[in-house]
């Protein structure tokens, strides 16, 4: 037998190929969800009746991405701000989606340190993705779609457009 097989870290690609896959999930979830490729910059709120509204900001804009934030109304007491909260980043030309953190004003590096290895890396973003797709599974379930998505009034006047 080789090498490659014999070693337990041959299994890495099998956790990145899951990786790539959640990744893409991710984007037809979101896309069917809200459509924010289709969304002006700003920040919408959906209401149904759960009670929880969810905000998503459109934050920029670029020719083949789109840097998002999704959370709920809530405030976390510890840190002001509010929670769960993700920060997402869509690929329009390749059909990805990914979570880049979900710890309010955090980046990455504050979670895992300044270098952390690539297997904690990988499994931290599986973590992160994973909980997105559930996450966005969960909301579609409770009605919340594209057609609940308003901008709020400070923002302007009536739906969010297209």
């Amino acid at each position: 037998m080789s090498v490659v097989l014999d070693n337990r870290n041959a299994l890495l690609p099998g956790r990145f190929g899951y990786l790539m896959g959640l990744y893409a999930e991710n984007y037809h979830r979101l896309a069917r969800l809200f459509a924010p490729q289709e969304l002006a910059p700003g920040e919408y709120v959906s209401s149904v009746d759960d009670g929880l509204d969810v905000h998503l900001k459109v934050q920029e804009r670029h020719p083949y991405t789109l840097e998002l934030e999704l959370t709920y109304a809530m405030v976390d007491a510890h840190t002001g701000l509010r929670t769960p909260s993700a920060q997402l980043r869509m690929y329009t030309d390749a059909h990805v989606a990914e979570a880049l953190h979900c710890h309010p004003g955090r980046h990455l590096w504050q979670v895992l340190g300044p270098f952390p290895p690539a297997h904690t890396v990988l499994q931290h973003r599986l973590r992160m993705n994973g909980f997105l797709s559930r996450w966005l599974e969960y909301l579609a379930e409770q009605g919340h779609s594209r057609g609940t998505l308003e901008l709020p009034p400070e923002q302007g006047q009536g739906g969010a457009g297209g």
